[in-house]
């Protein structure tokens, strides 16, 4: 894992210090950093989600966690949002992420839909996350996810995940029954409060 030097970004989430890191690929990976972080801080791994986090696309909740997120590290005063590249439709790429919202219209869910297309459930890798929290000296964490296989990964590396702080995001009528795959097939916890895969699908026949 190579980086760069690192330069000062304004957001409208706040001000963060902007690091550039390659991997072995070649891929970039992003890097935002909030204060100094420490062990324990704030910490989102987020996955690259063109159509959500550039398009703001309402089939997913992927620019809503993102926002939340640096908010919350903003807020917080140190912290880091990692942002991995090549993790598109949980590792599947764009191109066959759209493939599979032509599924998801004929009736598949998203799990079904990417299981269709021949790969696994979730084809993300997380190596480039662990490197990069490495680089700032980080062994402990709070991770901002609703996600566990995420706090998997991290642990499985040796980064203790301290706190799951779960991100607060509203569903719409377009990724309604996205969040309740998540919820009931892929094992999330809920991305609003009170919110279960059971009473979101109720929602949804209304």
């Amino acid at each position: 894992m190579r980086s760069v030097p690192s330069a000062q970004l304004p957001t409208r989430y706040g001000s963060f210090v902007l690091h550039i890191f390659t991997d072995q690929n070649g891929t970039e990976h992003i890097a935002l950093v909030k204060g100094a972080p420490v062990d324990g801080c704030l910490v989102r791994l987020h996955s690259e989600c063109a159509t959500g986090d550039i398009l703001g696309s309402m089939r997913c909740d992927c620019r809503d966690q993102l926002e939340v997120s640096l908010q919350l590290i903003d807020e917080a005063g140190e912290g880091l949002m990692i942002y991995l590249r090549g993790h598109e439709g949980r590792g599947i790429g764009l191109a066959n992420k759209v493939r599979a919202y032509a599924l998801q219209e004929q009736g598949m869910d998203t799990l079904d839909a990417n299981i269709h297309l021949g790969f696994a459930a979730d084809m993300r890798n997380y190596d480039a996350a662990v490197e990069m929290l490495a680089y700032f000296g980080l062994n402990e964490v709070r991770l901002l996810t609703n996600n566990h296989s995420k706090i998997s990964a991290l642990e499985e590396a040796g980064i203790t995940v301290t706190e799951q702080v779960p991100l607060w995001t509203d569903t719409n009528p377009h990724n309604a029954g996205y969040v309740a795959t998540m919820l009931k097939r892929m094992g999330h916890i809920a991305s609003e409060p009170g919110l279960n895969s059971t009473n979101l699908e109720l929602g949804l026949q209304r």
